[in-house]
């Protein structure tokens, strides 16, 4: 549901605003491409209706029977095919469809005496409606609300706005007293969103370019690096295109230009250094030719390392890729643009960065004085010396941190995704099963009249019961209710959206007669599709005995509400509803000589109306009923009173055919693979959802007796993030198991490839220290993070260890060479590190719309790369020296 717009006139009757949205509107929003469905809503959906009087019936001697018969006979079209006159072809058709109330009033029914008896003797032709199914209104007054519907697949901003633009067309089209408003348009919100991303991504990507300036000191170097970015992502926007992957949230949101940019960061250092080092012992500017077979070295050098360290951050990203379900189809798009951006970067790495450095880098390439490296030097230097004279202390700190973050991450609770705030609230008021449309209405308007005085209201508007096609079945007692709001800077100060939630819930407890939840328009419709419940949380009770069913749907309702965060707690509406019964007597129709389709009959066309035909009027066509008038089809006494035709002419009251009787039957009877269930439904607010969860189950399980063949599923949010977690448990340790292997490939040793994967668990530990600082939960977003992260904490292990191993393979021992090696690492190392972290520091701190699903997996990221930083500056050189060769006391670092 994409669009939403209502048809408002204050001259116009509601049937007269129903007939201008199905014949003038629907038609050409249905032809918009992407759009599958116009829905209305709301108004009086128009019929001419046959209302029979029965007693005038009986008066003339004739049965419902004979009406019918009369009015399907006298009214229709037929073609006579075509006759030949003068060598041409002429068709023949013959008309007789009535188009006005006054043609059907003209039909025949039978003759008496050769006097014809008409129908409009016998009963009265009107205007009327269908009983109706759903209701709408908007900002306290009834209304005609019109859903524009999406087809599969299609992209939700640009049938949006060719449905808004389409709408402005049809707006010149209407009448002057007739104003249709646009209520709901998704692409406000992905345009929101998307200018959410892009914001994060300019600031991102403007903190990357600084702060190579400021650790790199070269400003062409600084340049060169920088070009890599928009490359980058011009490589992803073709795979993404090539793919049919859109620009959205999801798809950019995890996109870190310094995490693109690692490899080429590394390339650039590295011929920075070696140009600065060749020039420094020759003692002279070095010719083009020099400067190009350095670069070449260079490049040459740091290639292998560079490219697999770039495909291990590429092969973190495949469990993302593995995830199915509603998980899969959020969070692939996104793995695929960084994968393809991570490609496209390597490639420029391994080609145009060192092109560019031949060309751009002068022969007098100088390591000037970097204040800010010399300064970090500094620092660095005695924290090494401190760290390689005590090993054993270092490892046991890395264990203990290690410890301290497994014990947090038990606490910080989990949630499939965090809510994103979509900038509109539906409220859901539920009433009795039994309501009418005439009481939903006046509920419902005076639910609006409250809540559209909140000075951060735009509209509200609402949608009662089941609309035209039935894609949201629900009976009249269910509402959804959709307030739009003001952006957030109009909002009064210090106006949280848990506060105006509340403020709304105090003024909506002034409307009677209602119960609310509330939730916004795509976590609702993402919830029912997912789970078939319009909540974070479904407890699904499974058995055969409805009754039972519902008892323990109440009971485990009263238990759960009881859970700190549980809200809006609802079980679904299954209680017995009444019935009235028309139970043909076999033994009275069998002396009376009638039939039970006689009976029944009389009950399906005379009462709940049948449409026998149709009048056609231009384009417009209308359906013709037979059925009772309101004051007798309302009215159970003088239903019993109507008359039966019987074959000899004569006629029996109903009520000696038939027994009256109200019984009691179920409101709805729902069934999931093969099984009846009823639901309880909750929201969980100011709590994560997981805890929730294992302390509702634990609560349940102790207080609520199932019984046999009685039991639960857990449906909703909770459901993906079991299922998600399950499938990431399953292919993350494939994924790491493969980066071990490529690492062992690189090194050739099981010892080094395990040093550098140490760096994986104490990454990991930042990322949840991070999260528990802020207060997040674990969710998939967060756990995409850590999956970005590992990668990051390899990647400079593999920077670190590769430059030690060069050193040694230049005779240096294991201590020198570590010494000299992380020194030496120093600034490719906090470049990359920084770089990537500052890049998600936009997106960690973003208030805009959809900053919620990108803030835990930056918070991840951020965290986790201080504690990885650490990781491959102290534990890692460290760890080297202790496994590869053991540090004399005295030796001076």
């Amino acid at each position: 549901e994409i669009y939403h717009y209502a048809v408002e006139s204050d001259t116009r009757t509601p049937m007269e605003l129903r007939t201008i949205q199905d014949w003038v509107i629907r038609p050409q929003l249905r032809m918009v491409p992407g759009v599958v469905e116009a829905n209305g809503m709301g108004g009086y959906e128009k019929q001419y209706e046959v209302q029979v009087d029965p007693q005038k019936l009986l008066a003339r001697g004739l049965s419902l029977r004979q009406v019918i018969e009369a009015v399907e006979n006298n009214n229709a079209n037929v073609g006579g095919g075509f006759i030949e006159r003068k060598g041409e072809q002429t068709l023949v058709r013959s008309t007789g469809l009535a188009t006005s109330l006054e043609d059907i009033g003209r039909i025949v029914v039978t003759s008496e005496k050769g006097t014809p008896i008409l129908l409009r003797d016998v009963a009265e032709m009107k205007e009327g409606s269908p009983p109706r199914t759903g209701v709408s209104s908007k900002d306290g007054k009834e209304a005609v609300v019109g859903i524009a519907l999406m087809l599969k697949g299609a992209n939700s901003r640009t049938v949006s706005q060719a449905v808004d633009d389409r709408m402005k067309v049809i707006r010149a089209q209407l009448p002057a007293d007739v104003k249709v408003t646009t209520v709901y348009n998704r692409a406000e919100l992905v345009n929101k969103t998307v200018h959410t991303v892009e914001k994060s991504l300019l600031e991102g990507g403007l903190l990357v370019l600084f702060i190579l300036l400021v650790l790199l000191g070269n400003l062409r170097g600084a340049v060169i690096v920088a070009l890599a970015i928009p490359l980058s992502m011009l490589f992803a926007i073709i795979g993404m295109n090539r793919f049919g992957i859109s620009g959205n949230l999801m798809s950019l949101g995890a996109i870190d230009f310094g995490l693109i940019v690692d490899g080429a960061v590394v390339m650039v250092e590295h011929t920075i250094r070696r140009l600065a080092h060749q020039r420094e012992q020759l003692g002279r500017t070095l010719t083009r030719d020099e400067v190009k077979h350095n670069v070449w070295e260079s490049a040459r050098e740091v290639a292998k390392p560079v490219t697999f360290a770039v495909s291990i951050i590429t092969v973190v990203y495949l469990p993302i890729l593995a995830l199915e379900g509603t998980e899969g189809k959020m969070f692939k798009p996104m793995a695929y643009t960084v994968v393809f951006a991570l490609i496209g970067a390597l490639l420029l790495t391994l080609t145009l960065v060192p092109a560019l450095c031949s060309l751009l880098l002068s022969g007098d390439t100088r390591e000037g004085r970097n204040p800010v490296m010399e300064f970090l030097s500094r620092l660095y230097r005695p924290v090494l010396k401190f760290s390689l004279k005590h090993p054993g202390l270092i490892a046991g700190g890395a264990g203990g941190i290690l410890a301290v973050a497994g014990l947090l991450f038990t606490r910080i609770g989990s949630e499939f995704i965090p809510q994103l705030d979509e900038g509109t609230i539906v409220i859901q008021p539920v009433r009795i099963r039994t309501v009418g449309d005439g009481e939903t209405t006046r509920l419902v308007t005076a639910m609006e009249r409250a809540i559209k005085p909140i000075p951060e209201v735009i509209t509200v508007f609402s949608r009662s019961g089941t609309q035209e096609v039935a894609t949201d079945p629900m009976p009249l007692s269910l509402t959804d209710s959709f307030i739009m709001l003001k952006p957030r800077e109009e909002w009064r100060e210090g106006l949280t959206k848990e506060k105006l939630i509340a403020e709304i819930e105090e003024k909506v407890k002034d409307v009677p007669g209602q119960g609310y939840g509330f939730t916004q328009p795509i976590q609702m419709r993402f919830s029912e599709l997912v789970a078939g419940v319009k909540s974070d949380i479904g407890i699904k009770v499974f058995g055969e005995d409805l009754t039972a069913l519902k008892q323990k749907a109440d009971a485990i309702a009263v238990v759960a509400g009881k859970i700190p965060g549980a809200q809006d707690v609802q079980v679904e509406q299954v209680d017995d509803i009444p019935v009235l019964e028309i139970q043909v007597d076999r033994e009275a129709i069998a002396r009376a000589g009638v039939n039970v389709s006689d009976v029944q009959k009389w009950v399906e066309t005379a009462i709940g109306g049948r449409p026998l035909g149709q009048i056609i009027q231009g384009d417009k066509r209308f359906n013709l009923t037979v059925r009772l008038p309101a004051g007798i089809r309302n009215d159970v006494e003088r239903l019993k009173t109507l008359p039966i035709s019987t074959p000899n002419g004569g006629a029996v009251p109903l009520s000696s055919l038939a027994a009256f009787k109200t019984v009691p039957s179920p409101a709805q009877i729902s069934r999931e693979n093969g099984k009846r269930r009823v639901v309880v439904q909750l929201n969980v607010r100011d709590r994560d959802l997981g805890s929730f969860v294992e302390a509702a189950q634990t609560a349940i399980r102790q207080k609520v007796t199932l019984g046999e063949g009685y039991y639960l599923e857990w449906g909703g949010q909770f459901e993906n993030l079991q299922r998600a977690k399950s499938r990431l448990m399953l292919v993350v340790p494939i994924a790491l198991s493969l980066i071990f292997v490529l690492l062992f490939s690189t090194f050739g040793s099981v010892k080094q490839a395990a040093l550098i994967f140490t760096g994986v668990p104490l990454a990991v530990t930042g990322g949840v220290i991070a999260l528990w600082l802020r207060g997040l939960p674990f969710s998939i977003s967060a756990g995409v993070g850590f999956i970005a992260l590992s990668g990051v904490a390899v990647l400079n292990g593999v920077v670190m260890v590769s430059a030690i191993n060069h050193l040694r393979t230049q005779g240096k021992d294991v201590f020198l060479a570590v010494r000299d090696g992380a020194a030496e690492r120093l600034r490719p190392v906090l470049m990359t590190a920084l770089v990537a972290a500052l890049g998600f520091i936009p997106m960690a701190l973003n208030t805009g719309i959809g900053a919620e699903v990108q803030r835990p997996l930056a918070t991840v990221v951020i965290g986790g790369i201080i504690s990885s930083t650490l990781l491959t500056l102290v534990v890692l050189p460290t760890l080297y020296n202790w496994f590869e060769h053991d540090t004399p006391a005295d030796v001076e670092v």
